[in-house]
Parts: structure tokens; C-alpha cells; sequence
């Protein structure tokens, strides 16, 4: 497997951090992180799929080492952030890619195949969100994307990543302990925070439309798979079956034991995207 390497691409007006996965001369592969996350999210997968493909794996800006927003009302919507995915394929030269997004990486990779990229985009994965969105998944999100922790100590950030994102699954302690290190930094006064612009979340009260994008989703022609957490607030089974009826009318596969968002970390879930996206 490759080692992981650290890139910075001028992006739409923004410094974006990438962190690419294998030989360039593969097929392209983007994985593409949710709201309050970073590429980081997709080591696992990256590193088990950089066999085949060329992985990009991009920090949003306003999230890990990507640029903050200028005018976060303004530059913390899905416009932005698919004026950053086309900057970011131009840069690497690629006309077409395959497409794996959790949550909001989901949505903004159904806002391109359905629009912008409509002809580039081959393979979509969307990993447990839907066109439209529940007001009790978003509120639990807003609630804690809004009020981000400042701990004593990366322990105490540790079992607060753990207790909040419990719904990735039962993972390993050697998985959150690299979630902590990649999620952090330090505040002026030294101590911890996780690794975001808190005003990210005016994503969900200055944004509704991204909210509701079952325009795009119509439009899309990609192959697509539907990926579901079983315990899902974010994505309930009557969208889930919905998806499967309209648009590119994808597998679904409910996973097991997760509910926002299954993590893709497993070997159950890395052979799932590998199968999907060989053909």
C-alpha cells in the first residue's frame, strides 16, 4: 500500500488541503468528508484502495488544513465547495473521477454529477444522506457542530469524539486515537478544540436549498450506490427506498450497527466500494 502524501492547491480563491493516495496515473478517486470533518475521515479506505486508484481526499475549506472562508454566509454552501471540487480537478488534470461522499461530501458529489460534472463524474457513492434531511438530524448536528468542545487535554478531545460520533460504529481504539490526532488543534491559550471554523454550521441556517437537492439527484446518470446506517437520523428509510425509485435508482445496503455515518473504515465497507467502483 502507498504512503499518504500532503498537497495544497490554490482552489476558487482558497488555499485547499489535500491528501492524495497512490500513483497519479490510476483512475481518480474522491472521497469527500462530512459537515464538521476532514479527508483524514478516509485513511483506512484510501490507503486499501490507492492499489487501483489515484485517492484524493480534500479538507473543506473551513475544516483541517484548508483556507477558512472569507465570508462564511457566503462560502459555506455547496456552490462554493463545487466551485473548489472543479478547481481541484483542474489542477490535477483529471476528466473523469469517481465520486465516494459521506454526509455533506455525499451531497455536494450529487449537487456535481447532477450539474457541473455531469459528464465526469462515472461512479457516485453516497454514504448515508439523502436529498432531503430531517429537522432532527440536522438540529443534533447543529447542536454540536455550533458548540465545538475546548478540552484540557487530547484524552478528554478523545472521549468527546467517541461519545459524538459513536455512530460511526464500534471501531478501534488505534481508529479514535488517529480520528483524535487528525480532528485537533490547539487554541491560542494551548489547550484543545477540534480542527473547524465553528461558523461552518451557517451552512444549515443561511443554506436551506442545500438542504433539499432532489433536482440534482434527478439528474444524475453516474452508477450510484446508496450506503445506509441502520440506526440513520440523517437519512430515514422511506428517502433511503425513495433514492432507490428516482435519479440513477442506486443499490441501497443498509449497514449494520452504525447509524450517521458508517465510518467505510471495515473491511466490510472497503469491499463494498471496491466491488462497486470496478465496474
Amino acid at each position: 500500500m502507498s504512503a499518504s502524501r500532503s498537497a495544497y492547491v490554490p482552489a476558487a480563491g482558497f488555499e485547499m488541503h489535500i491528501t492524495e493516495w497512490g500513483d497519479p496515473a490510476r483512475p481518480a478517486l474522491v472521497m469527500w468528508h462530512g459537515l464538521a470533518r476532514t479527508g483524514r475521515d478516509f485513511d483506512e479506505a484510501a490507503e486499501a484502495l490507492s492499489d487501483r486508484y489515484f485517492v484524493l481526499c480534500p479538507d473543506t475549506i473551513g475544516r483541517g488544513l484548508s483556507s477558512w472562508a472569507k465570508d462564511p454566509e457566503v462560502d459555506y454552501s455547496y456552490r462554493v465547495f463545487g466551485d473548489t471540487a472543479l478547481a481541484m480537478l483542474d489542477h490535477y488534470r483529471l476528466d473523469e473521477v469517481r465520486w465516494a461522499g459521506t454526509s455533506m461530501g455525499g451531497l455536494i458529489g450529487v449537487t456535481l454529477a447532477g450539474g457541473r460534472l455531469k459528464e465526469r463524474v462515472t461512479h457516485l457513492v453516497i454514504n448515508d444522506v439523502g436529498p432531503e434531511i430531517p429537522e432532527e438530524g440536522i438540529g443534533r448536528i447543529a447542536s454540536y457542530v455550533g458548540n465545538p468542545p475546548v478540552c484540557d487535554t487530547m484524552a478528554e478531545l478523545e472521549a468527546w469524539l467517541r461519545r459524538n460520533y459513536a455512530p460511526f460504529g464500534d471501531n478501534t481504539d488505534a481508529f479514535w486515537r488517529r480520528m483524535a490526532d487528525t480532528s485537533a488543534r490547539r487554541t491560542d491559550d494551548g489547550r484543545v478544540t477540534v480542527h473547524y471554523d465553528p461558523r461552518i454550521v451557517m451552512q444549515l441556517t443561511h443554506h436551506k436549498a442545500d438542504l433539499d437537492v432532489w433536482g440534482a439527484y434527478d439528474a444524475v446518470i453516474a452508477k450510484t450506490l446508496l450506503l445506509r446506517g441502520e440506526n440513520s437520523d440523517v437519512l430515514p428509510m422511506r428517502v433511503a427506498e425513495e433514492m432507490t425509485r428516482r435519479g440513477p435508482k442506486p443499490d441501497l445496503h443498509v449497514l449494520s450497527g452504525y447509524g450517521h455515518a458508517p465510518a467505510l473504515a471495515s473491511e466490510r465497507e472497503i469491499g463494498l466500494l471496491r466491488s462497486f467502483l470496478a465496474d
